[in-house]
């Protein structure tokens, strides 16, 4: 029999049974489309992860005390802390010289942070607050663009830098500030007696940043150390240092001598770090979700090797008739294999398309109703293809035993079966 025929013999016997194969090209829709969907939704994560943190210089460091200043209030809006917590290690000016001064060091830059309340036109907002040298803000947000202003000024107490999202909310009727407005900030805290306060202190707009598309930036103001130091009762301690190393490449180094100076009571984390550690979690569930696909696979494969063998057990006579008039054992084999890689073509084909429609509107309803930047599915043509080839494959080796059943029965014993 030529190839022709067996095709067209195959699609008229799928064509026969049309709602057991469609039930059975269903099953291959479903495994093969939830591992096209995961795909996309993998590349989709990595990628917006490459890009948030491709805002952070990479041969940056933080470091943070091994145990935290402050513990949080819990509350929400104005912030601050609870009595203070002893650190292994204070970080304070003479510790940041310490590692500035290290071989591979280029610079270390000592921080506050704080939660704080900002009040302006009647309106309130809770924002975080990051109080370093604003002169050396690119160390830090190596993307930074000014929207409005662009003087940074190191002695000025009165000095605050917005992010555009803060000075005009998403999403909201008013402007927060303007460039030259004045200001008034917040901060809650407990005091050594237990009873809550407030300090507060009064601002300038003296920049206003564009958004940068890190989210922590993007929704946070800069302030001078002197001014933090004071208005959060931060008693010249210090919440984290970024250290930059002279090069990528020595990014290892500069931890190893922070290492010999301070041991492990001292935080160390780099972006690099947090990029691999996350893709290491990405990569996990992935792995996790993707078993859940191929056992739906395997599912359909099953249901591939029960239509068959049905389909024999229904056709004995069929077969039997075949090789009375000359069909080969080859050729009731083709046929029969033929069938399952057409259910294996059609299911894999459908599915590849579901998935991926799919995997856009996962993603597109994980960001929507946000402010926070989007994220899509991003899909390679290896991956759809090694999944396409996947399901085929093992559409074709389940219709392997069902076809062999049908080869190996021997024309006479096939037409005396009722």
């Amino acid at each position: 029999m030529q190839s022709k025929d067996i095709t067209e013999l195959a699609f008229s016997a799928l064509r026969e049974r049309k709602t057991r194969s469609i039930l059975t090209i269903v099953m291959v829709i479903v495994g093969s489309s939830l591992m096209v969907s995961i795909s996309g939704l993998t590349g989709g994560f990595t990628q917006f992860t490459e890009k948030q943190f491709s805002a952070l210089a990479p041969n940056v460091l933080f470091i943070s005390s091994a145990q935290p200043l402050e513990r949080s209030s819990g509350g929400f809006g104005i912030g601050g802390g609870g009595p203070p917590v002893s650190p292994k290690v204070v970080l304070t000016s003479v510790v940041a010289n310490n590692i500035k001064n290290l071989p591979s060091v280029e610079d270390a830059l000592p921080n506050y942070q704080g939660q704080l309340t900002l009040e302006s036109k009647g309106k309130s907002i809770p924002i975080r607050v990051f109080a370093f040298d604003p002169q050396k803000m690119y160390v830090i947000v190596p993307n930074a663009e000014f929207d409005e202003g662009s003087v940074l000024t190191s002695n000025d107490p009165s000095f605050l830098l917005l992010a555009e999202n803060v000075a005009r909310p998403p999403g909201e009727d008013f402007d927060l500030a303007v460039l030259g407005q004045a200001v008034q900030a917040k901060y809650s805290f407990v005091d050594e007696s237990g009873r809550q306060k407030v300090n507060s202190r009064s601002f300038v707009v003296k920049s206003i940043l564009k958004v940068t598309g890190n989210p922590t930036v993007d929704s946070a103001g800069i302030i001078t150390p002197d001014a933090a130091n004071s208005l959060m009762n931060k008693g010249n301690k210090y919440d984290g240092i970024v250290v930059t190393a002279k090069s990528v490449d020595l990014v290892d180094e500069v931890e190893a001598e922070i290492r010999t100076l301070y041991g492990n009571d001292i935080g160390i984390t780099s972006a690099q770090f947090i990029l691999k550690t996350i893709k290491e979690f990405i990569s996990g569930i992935t792995s996790f979700m993707l078993s859940i696909a191929v056992v739906a696979l395997l599912v359909g494969a099953v249901g591939i090797i029960t239509t068959l063998y049905t389909s024999v057990m229904e056709r004995t006579r069929e077969i039997g008739t075949m090789k009375a008039i000359g069909a080969q054992s080859r050729d009731v084999l083709s046929l029969f294999l033929s069938e399952a890689v057409m259910i294996g073509v059609i299911g894999a084909t459908v599915g590849i398309v579901v998935g991926i429609a799919g995997g856009f509107v996962l993603t597109a309803a994980m960001t929507s109703g946000g402010d926070g930047p989007s994220m899509n599915a991003v899909f390679f043509p290896q991956d759809l293809a090694m999944i396409w080839f996947l399901s085929v494959g093992l559409s074709a080796l389940a219709g392997f035993y069902p076809a062999m059943k049908a080869s190996k029965m021997p024309p006479i014993v096939a037409l005396r079966r009722e």
